[in-house]
């Protein structure tokens, strides 16, 4: 059964993502015709909502969504937290410099605009910057403070210094816990650890049955200058972290009016 639901979403993924070469490149021709670029963000969140139907994912969402724009901070369990993430709302993403060398993946990624950060390669200021400068324009940023994959069960310890990105550009902070279950526990699979390369994780994950992806928002956190960014940190670290012990303990409750549920079939439904 594990080669068939395998085949299965291997075909209907390989589809997805030759279809979302062809939107790509579509509107790379469409900016050149314009002479100004088109806003890839809602066609980034329709993609990343077809990428996780296709793969089969149950997706379940609470919490309360900001009204405006913010720097979104998040656990980072898996690759996988980009798609289910960016499947939600419209977000431009941190993310590290390798995934821009996976194949077809990374160039995607370029295309919708993530942002790329070598670890000790002295860009972090320089990225931050950046950062600003999107959240000044109105566009929402997805941070992942730990700076690495944690094994899903625990939070890692966060780092302030893209935090204060969202003080320097008077935004709020929008702290949101993603969470994988499977049979009721913490899913060993997902977490995207070690030296496990993209494409061996993607097959473990598409061989067994649909995974349980619970995400759950929080509060906005005010940025205001009350409290140091070292205060911030702990207060967020604190909050995503009681969040994860709440999934775990079976505490999620998703909001009826919100959720996202993907099945394995042609019966998909979509985010309202």
């Amino acid at each position: 059964m594990g080669w068939v639901r395998l085949s299965f979403r291997l075909a209907l993924f390989s589809l997805f993502l030759a279809g979302t070469c062809l939107l790509a490149v579509g509107l790379s021709i469409a900016d050149r015709l314009r002479g100004t670029p088109i806003d890839r963000n809602p066609w980034a969140t329709l993609c990343f909502r077809r990428a996780c139907q296709c793969l089969g994912w149950h997706i379940q969402i609470s919490g309360p969504r900001p009204d405006g724009h913010a720097l979104y901070a998040a656990n980072h369990i898996s690759w996988s937290d980009i798609p289910v993430l960016g499947s939600v709302t419209p977000l431009r993403f941190l993310s590290k410099s390798e995934v821009g060398h996976w194949p077809v993946i990374g160039w995607l990624a370029r295309q919708a605009g993530t942002l790329f950060i070598k670890r000790g390669g002295g860009q972090a200021r320089r990225i931050k910057a950046d950062m600003c400068q999107l959240l000044k324009a109105g566009e929402s940023v997805m941070i992942f403070p730990e700076g690495t994959t944690s094994d899903g069960v625990a939070v890692l310890p966060m780092h302030g210094l893209m935090l204060s990105s969202a003080r320097d550009a008077g935004v709020p902070i929008q702290p949101v816990t993603i969470g994988y279950r499977r049979q009721n526990r913490p899913d060993a699979l997902a977490p995207f650890v070690g030296d496990d390369g993209f494409h061996h994780h993607l097959v473990k994950l598409l061989k067994q049955p649909p995974l349980h992806i619970e995400v759950l928002f929080h509060p906005a956190i005010d940025t205001d200058r009350t409290e140091s960014m070292t205060e911030l940190t702990n207060r967020l670290h604190l909050t995503i972290s009681e969040g994860l012990r709440r999934i775990h303990a079976g505490e999620f409750d998703p909001d009826a009016q919100c959720p996202v549920r993907t099945v394995d079939g042609p019966e998909l439904s979509r985010l309202p």
